[in-house]
C-alpha cells in the first residue's frame, strides 16, 4: 500500500506523522471516506467540498484540493481495489502539547484500504448519549470521534452494526458514521441538518433521488416506523432489520428497496454526481 503524505507517495511502513502532530495530540483535524469503486472515487468533489467547509469550521487553512486530487488518483493507481475506502485526512500539524496550534502547516494524508460490499440490512441501537446540536463541532467531520467509538463498541457488543443518537431535545439526530431515515405511511423522512446530524453525501443524494422530506423526528419514531434505513459512503442505502429489540420483518421494505436500487442505478451512471 501506498500513502499520500504532505507532498508525495511513500510507502506505508515508511510514512510517519509527527508525536507532536496536533491530530494526534488533541485531535485538531478533519476527514473525508470516499467509496473508490475499480480505482476511481465516487463523488470526490462533494467530499472536497465538504473538506474545505470542515476546514473552514475547525479554523484550518483550505486545503489545496488540487493537491487533494492528485494524492487521490496516485493512491488509487498505486494500490487499485475493486472497492476501496479512500481516507482523506487533513490535521492542524504539528504543534505544541495544548489547544494552541503551531506554525508549521497542516499535515495531509491520503491512504486506501480495500473493503468488501456490505449486507442489505443490518441490526443498529439506541444509545443514551446525545449528539450536541450546538456545538462548536456540530455539523464537521472532525476526527475527534472517541464518542462514536464508544457508541460503536456498545452497538457491536449488541450485536449491531451501528448505534443511533438523539439530539439534545430528544429528536432523532444520527448514527456513529451514518444517517438515518424512516419511512411512515409509505412516505421517507430524514432528521435535517439543524438536528446536530452531518450533513452527508450519501444522505443528501439519497433525498434528491429519492424525495425524501426533511423534518424533525423525535427519536421514539424508531418504535413505530414502518422501515428504517441507514446511509453512508460505504452502506450506499442498507435497511435496518432491528432497532433494539424491536424486530422489522422483511427488511428491507418496499421504500427502503426502491431507493436502494434507485441510488444503485444513479450512482453507477455518474461517478461524481
Amino acid at each position: 500500500m501506498k500513502i499520500w503524505l504532505d507532498g508525495g507517495l511513500q510507502d506505508m511502513e515508511s510514512a510517519r506523522v509527527s508525536v507532536l502532530d496536533h491530530g494526534l495530540t488533541v485531535g485538531d483535524g478533519i476527514f473525508e471516506t470516499v467509496k473508490a469503486v475499480a480505482g476511481r472515487p465516487f463523488a470526490l468533489t462533494r467530499h472536497l467540498d465538504r473538506l474545505t467547509r470542515s476546514a473552514r469550521g475547525l479554523g484550518l487553512p483550505d486545503p489545496d484540493l488540487d493537491e487533494v486530487r492528485r494524492a487521490c488518483a496516485a493512491v488509487l493507481a498505486a494500490g487499485p481495489v475493486p472497492l476501496g475506502r479512500l481516507r482523506i485526512t487533513y490535521t492542524g500539524g504539528h504543534g505544541p502539547l495544548g489547544s494552541d496550534r503551531g506554525e508549521h502547516g497542516p499535515t495531509l494524508v491520503v491512504a486506501l484500504g480495500e473493503t468488501g460490499r456490505r449486507p442489505d440490512s443490518t441490526a443498529v441501537i439506541t444509545v443514551p448519549w446525545t449528539r450536541n446540536e450546538r456545538g462548536a463541532l456540530t455539523g464537521l467531520k472532525t476526527t475527534s470521534y472517541a464518542e462514536n467509538v464508544v457508541a460503536l463498541a456498545r452497538a457491536r457488543e449488541r450485536g449491531a452494526s451501528e448505534a443511533l443518537f438523539a439530539n439534545t431535545v430528544g429528536q432523532l439526530c444520527e448514527g456513529t458514521g451514518s444517517n438515518v431515515f424512516v419511512v411512515l405511511d409509505g412516505e421517507i423522512y430524514t432528521p435535517p441538518v439543524a438536528s446536530g446530524c452531518l450533513a452527508g453525501i450519501t444522505r443528501a443524494l439519497a433525498v434528491e433521488w429519492t424525495g425524501a422530506r426533511e423534518t424533525d423526528l423525535p427519536l421514539d419514531v424508531l418504535e413505530r416506523a414502518d422501515e428504517v434505513f441507514l446511509t453512508s459512503t460505504l452502506r450506499d442505502v442498507q435497511a435496518v432489520h432491528r432497532v433494539d429489540d424491536r424486530e422489522l420483518p422483511g427488511a428491507p421494505g418496499p421504500a427502503t428497496a426502491k431507493a436502494m436500487r434507485v441510488f444503485e442505478e444513479r450512482s453507477g451512471d455518474d461517478l461524481d454526481p
